[in-house]
């Protein structure tokens, strides 16, 4: 099983000019101690089980291109992109850039925005239409970003979007494309979708989590899709405690998750010393993990 870190709290007590070594050094520390995916979260106020919305928060991708600089191993995601924010030819574009800016570690995290997203998006006057609108328009954003990375520059004429053409130079370095993960755990259509189009899915921590994956499971079988070729990953923050106390328990959960087929475990990192909780993970949590 591999960890990776969801970047999430941006305050610091030296304010903002302390933002950018901050979360450099986390990232770079999350790479060093065998963290292989680095996350951000795509929203534009801070959401409140972190702080309150007037807290620091950076916008995604700005973000992910400054850490394509500051490191260079881990795979970099936003956990997961608000499809309704950006026109779907542009999003592709930023992936792309994305990847070949960090030599090919650029991933495809998406979903269509949950309910709390409403505050930013009304505030910031960004569309944010009723749910069913949504999902339509994230499988056309899957289809138009498919089509980019393809080498098919043809004409897309979807029900939202039309595009003349899909060009898109320079390509990807990752082949056959940048990996998408779908995140959410509706069994209607987000599964489904995983199913469809996704490499990877990523869903909640919870009791149901078996019962997720049968049903993710029965979506592979309808749609004709190996279930054993997507990713399963789980959001769960990861807390050693200040000395290491809670490490035998955490240890214990992911022994757990990777019982029922969970792949992958991406979280933030939580304590009042995010660099020492690190360590304690990188030391005594990340290579135990890899044995599962």
């Amino acid at each position: 099983m591999n960890l990776g870190i969801a970047i999430a709290d941006f305050t610091r007590p030296d304010g903002p000019a302390g933002i950018a070594r901050h979360v450099a050094q986390l990232a770079r520390s999350a790479e060093q101690f065998g963290f292989t995916r680095i996350a951000v979260m795509d929203h534009l106020f801070q959401i409140g089980i972190v702080g309150a919305s007037e807290q620091a928060m950076l916008e995604a991708y700005t973000t992910l291109g400054f850490l394509a600089a500051a490191t260079e191993r881990a795979e970099l995601l936003a956990l997961v992109t608000s499809a309704g924010y950006r026109e779907p030819g542009l999003l592709a574009k930023m992936i792309s850039t994305l990847d070949v800016l960090s030599e090919g570690r650029a991933a495809l995290g998406i979903g269509v925005g949950a309910g709390f997203n409403i505050a930013e998006a009304r505030g910031l006057g960004l569309p944010f239409p009723p749910a069913a609108e949504r999902f339509e328009r994230l499988e056309e954003t899957l289809r138009i970003c498919l089509q980019m990375w393809s080498d098919d520059e043809k004409r897309f004429d979807g029900r939202y979007y039309r595009l003349e053409r899909t060009l898109n130079s320079p390509a990807p370095l990752r082949r056959p494309h940048p990996p998408i993960l779908i995140g959410g755990s509706g069994e209607r259509k987000t599964l489904r979708l995983v199913a469809e189009y996704g490499n990877a899915c990523n869903l909640f921590h919870g009791p149901d989590l078996p019962h997720k994956l049968d049903v993710l499971r029965r979506h592979c079988e309808h749609a004709g899709r190996d279930y054993d070729e997507i990713e399963k990953t789980v959001l769960l923050p990861l807390d050693p405690g200040a000395h290491g106390e809670q490490v035998p328990a955490l240890l214990a959960e992911l022994r757990r998750l990777g019982r029922i087929g969970i792949d992958h475990v991406i979280g933030p990192v939580r304590g009042a010393d995010q660099h020492a909780a690190l360590r304690l993970l990188g030391e005594r949590v990340v290579p135990e993990a890899a044995q599962l």
